[in-house]
């Protein structure tokens, strides 16, 4: 269910400043966003699978924090960021 090899390195170039800036507040929302698309799907499917319901939501909560860091600290990335994803807010 995890992100493969190839989406997280194309993820991580794209959003980091280099190929191995993983710890960027963009790399790492860029990241949570990938699972959760994928958590999502698989939750549609199996209605009934409560852990993996129980790990979107945390999963939705730990990018929730790292916008709200990045809202903070630098608010020209959050905007950019949020548009380059599509999330709503």
């Amino acid at each position: 269910m995890a992100l493969n090899k190839d989406e997280v390195t194309s993820i991580v170039t794209k959003f980091g400043k280099d190929g191995k800036d993983t710890g960027a507040s963009e790399v790492q929302v860029a990241l949570l966003t990938g699972r959760i698309n994928q958590l999502t799907g698989h939750c549609k499917q199996f209605k009934k699978d409560k852990s993996s319901q129980r790990g979107l939501l945390i999963l939705v909560g730990k990018r929730r924090r790292i916008l709200k860091y990045l809202q903070r600290t630098n608010l020209e990335k959050y905007r950019s960021l949020i548009k380059e994803l599509g999330l709503r807010k």
